[in-house]
């Protein structure tokens, strides 16, 4: 089965993520099994993005969101990584400044959407404010209530214009969180992630799962999926993740612009005649060119002398 039918939430339908194994791998048994596979994805994700790119008609949203520790970091840098930077942009929502504050919630979301031809990843998104604010009573129940609707017109607004969305939610359990909390005190280049306020928030667990859990039933339609990943295994997350970043790419039926010139008109003007007329081949010629730059640079060097 195609991870993209697998692990996609079907519209309608009530989440319960205590059913759903954070430490599931499929029939891999190993990272090493997987490999092989992730890698024949991440050449397609980077021919994929090019076609997008130069076609330049779609625009793509990947949204993040996990429990602390769950992956969203990771999953960047591995699985973007098969990206051309020039097209691809990362995104991460932190604390509201004053200025958002002052907006609406959507108002510093909006702004940070992918234009056509290229590909926007939010670490964490505009699901921060049904979340957080909603396990921290930041706001009313009323106010927070109201923004579940409030998403799902902005989302099909955005998929209206041409913008493909989907939504991964990194599927860990607590153990496996402290686990990595854990990890982050024997690893330099993390321990400046570690935070007494990350271990503070164990003590929400259970709100924040019923805080996803509600997100992820009442936010999740075909324009807009959810899918929700066992991400215990980094290797398996990467690998599912590339896998519907893929399909969900292919799908859109990308292709290369045609050229916007003549090019049999530039093949006989600029290559057939100028061969002809030297008797050397364009790629000759520009060897001369340059080796005549050099040694006028070195005869200006020997004067200079």
């Amino acid at each position: 089965m195609s991870h993209t039918d697998e692990f996609r939430i079907k519209p309608g339908s009530e989440v319960n993520l205590a059913k759903i194994d954070p430490a599931y791998h499929g029939e891999y048994q190993n990272e090493d099994a997987a490999n092989n596979e992730l890698q024949k994805y991440a050449e397609r994700l980077n021919e994929l993005q090019a076609l997008m790119y130069a076609e330049n008609k779609h625009a793509l949203l990947i949204v993040l969101q996990a429990m602390d520790g769950g992956g969203k970091d990771g999953t960047i840098r591995h699985v973007m990584s098969a990206m051309n930077p020039q097209g691809c942009s990362v995104v991460g929502f932190k604390v509201p400044t004053e200025e958002e504050l002052a907006h609406e919630f959507l108002w510093r979301v909006h702004q940070r959407t992918p234009r056509k031809g290229h590909i926007a990843v939010f670490n964490r998104s505009h699901y921060e404010d049904v979340l957080v604010v909603r396990v921290h009573n930041l706001v009313p129940r009323r106010v927070w209530e109201k923004r579940y609707n409030e998403i799902n017109a902005f989302e099909r607004q955005l998929t209206n214009s041409g913008m493909t969305i989907v939504k991964f939610f990194l599927h860990i359990d607590q153990d496996e969180q402290l686990r990595r909390f854990g990890d982050r005190l024997d690893e330099p280049d993390k321990q400046w992630k570690i935070s007494e306020a990350d271990y503070a928030e164990r003590e929400f667990w259970d709100d924040y799962q019923q805080a996803y859990m509600d997100a992820l039933s009442k936010c999740n339609f075909n324009y807009a999926p959810w899918y929700i990943i066992p991400a215990n295994h980094k290797w398996y997350r990467n690998l599912v993740i590339s896998q519907i970043l893929v399909e969900t790419l292919e799908n859109l039926k990308l292709h290369y612009p045609e050229p916007a010139t003549d090019l049999a008109k530039i093949r006989k003007l600029y290559h057939t005649e100028v061969a002809e007329a030297s008797g050397k081949t364009v790629p000759e010629q520009i060897h001369e060119v340059r080796n005549g730059k050099k040694e006028k640079k070195k005869k200006k060097k020997k004067k200079d002398k």
